[in-house]
């Protein structure tokens, strides 16, 4: 499928590095304009852009899209709503693609790894859910004022795998665990203004952030399955094939039949015959090639012969129901 996105008005948050980085290269190589938003120097919208932003907006423009950075905390309401006004002012209303990806949570998560909820800092949950599930709720507020008055449009909220299993704690599941339903919930009333809104599952992306986890952990030679799966970096996703997933479900005829539902990166890309920038296609958490290669480390050298077959969902519930950790 084409991701032929010229003429479309989209937005990213958080794109000064990461997922949405990628997410950002990929529109614009779709040829999409991109607005991107990321902190300011000292987190004043009055400071410069930050490098990395500038970074961003260098990397989409390379692949032919026109961007436009713009600072912004996306704890200050106010300069959210001076963001979609300016894109209102200066593409007339247009709004084609909301990417709600801004989160605030990694360091904190990385500070409290290992403790249980009572033992962590109470600000914890501040940390991961005000930039992050708020946030996201308060740019999908002002997203679909514009969208809704078009009658099309498209928010993705990025959402994660935490949703569904403990993974980085109660703060960060239960956040992403309301990402989804709040995408679910949004859809339900975009849905008569022809708007679409899914919940975004992307797998283990190869960030900066978790390239520095893997090579640290391979350093210390931690060998348990947990962090495994980060340091031997198998079956990453790259940011630019999220971002790539992104582009052609924007671009999908059929997209409203998919609204309201949680969509996983590695599921849609064998439909859209989406690759990442190396030519390969990652596939699914709950495929069988997946699961198998990390029940059997033997395997993943020939991980290529495995069926990409997608394990049913009752039995990945069932197993998790069966877990200590639940």
């Amino acid at each position: 499928m084409s991701g032929n996105l010229k003429g479309k008005v989209v937005l990213v948050t958080g794109a000064s590095r990461g997922i949405g980085k990628g997410i950002a290269v990929a529109l614009g190589e779709a040829g999409a304009l991109v607005y991107i938003t990321g902190r300011s120097v000292n987190s004043d919208s009055s400071d410069p852009i930050s490098s990395s932003l500038l970074d961003t907006k260098s990397d989409v423009e390379k692949t032919g899209g026109i961007c436009i950075a713009v600072p912004v905390d996306h704890s200050n309401d106010e300069q959210v709503k001076s963001l979609f006004e300016q894109i209102n002012r200066e593409q007339n209303g247009q709004l084609d693609l909301l990417v709600n990806n801004a989160y605030g949570g990694v360091r904190s998560l990385i500070s409290s790894n290992g403790k249980p909820f009572w033992e962590s800092d109470i600000n914890l949950w501040d940390a991961c859910n005000q930039v992050g599930l708020r946030s996201h709720y308060v740019a999908s507020h002002f997203a679909a004022k514009m969208m809704t008055q078009r009658k099309q449009g498209l928010i993705v909220t990025i959402s994660s795998w935490g949703g569904l299993a403990p993974i980085f704690g109660v703060a960060y599941g239960t956040g992403k665990s309301a990402c989804d339903r709040m995408a679910a919930d949004m859809a339900v009333e975009l849905k008569p203004f022809n708007v679409a809104s899914v919940s975004l599952w992307p797998g283990i992306v190869g960030t900066e952030q978790f390239h520095q986890l893997a090579n640290d952990n391979l350093e210390r030679n931690e060998s348990n399955l947990g962090v495994a799966v980060i340091a031997d970096k198998f079956n990453w996703e790259t940011p630019l094939f999220v971002g790539r997933v992104i582009a052609a479900l924007c671009n999908d005829p059929d997209l409203m039949k998919r609204t309201g539902k949680i969509q996983i990166g590695a599921e849609l890309a064998p439909h859209y015959g989406v690759f990442d920038e190396y030519k390969q296609r990652p596939v699914s958490l709950r495929s069988l090639r997946f699961l198998l290669s990390q029940a059997l480390p033997n395997l993943k050298s020939r991980a290529k012969f495995i069926p990409d077959l997608l394990v049913p969902w009752w039995l990945i519930l069932l197993t998790l129901l069966k877990s200590p950790k639940i």
